[in-house]
């Protein structure tokens, strides 16, 4: 005689919340950027990537290019809490930390074919899409903010140092960006220990005025 079976107490799928559902419509939009650029992004493919209902996207983000926008929050996000991170394990001089940001932008993940891909397609929508160039308004300065933060630091432990903050955290911003972009594209021309050093020579440079 055969038992019966007992019922299962695990569902049989786990309901997702709405934040965990928009999370993970984001990170799959990501990936489809990744494999398919811009021109091969559909709703349909990342409904796949995130195997849910291409209704449920809709009911989440009004269109693809809102989705795009938060796919590129998301992203920006992720690079400024990475490096955040990586300075407050560094709990030193400013330098030191001025150090942590520098290895932390020139080591993976940053340093990742995968990811110059993404940055070029939110790159090229900027000029066309109101909202990248919303998103891009409020995540730049949270960068930009970071770095003049550790500068200020700098400044006011030396006594002495007298710059405009704002400027020199953009123009260490550009430097740091000009050095990943060229080191993704043609990665022979240096290593990622030497465009540390540039970064390191340039605030060198800034205490020696």
């Amino acid at each position: 005689m055969k038992r019966p079976r007992k019922k299962s107490t695990q569902p049989r799928f786990e309901r997702k919340l709405p934040d965990e559902r928009r999370l993970a419509l984001i990170e799959a939009t990501i990936e489809c950027l990744k494999k398919f650029g811009h021109d091969g992004l559909s709703i349909r493919r990342i409904s796949a990537q995130a195997q849910v209902s291409i209704g449920l996207i809709n009911h989440h983000f009004p269109t693809k290019d809102a989705l795009v926008a938060e796919a590129y929050r998301h992203f920006n996000s992720e690079l400024v809490g990475y490096l955040e991170r990586a300075i407050a394990d560094k709990r030193g001089s400013p330098r030191e930390q001025l150090r942590a940001f520098f290895n932390a932008s020139f080591s993976p993940p940053n340093l990742d074919s995968d990811v110059l891909a993404v940055w070029v397609v939110f790159w090229g929508l900027y000029r066309h899409s109101k909202d990248i160039q919303r998103v891009q308004s409020e995540t730049y300065h949270g960068y930009v903010d970071l770095l003049r933060g550790i500068l200020a630091d700098l400044e006011q432990q030396s006594g002495k140092l007298q710059f405009n903050l704002r400027l020199a955290a953009i123009g260490l911003t550009a430097l740091i960006d000009g050095l990943w972009l060229e080191w993704c594209l043609e990665p022979d021309n240096f290593e990622p220990a030497q465009a540390v050093q540039l970064c390191e020579a340039w605030v060198d440079r800034l205490e020696a005025r």
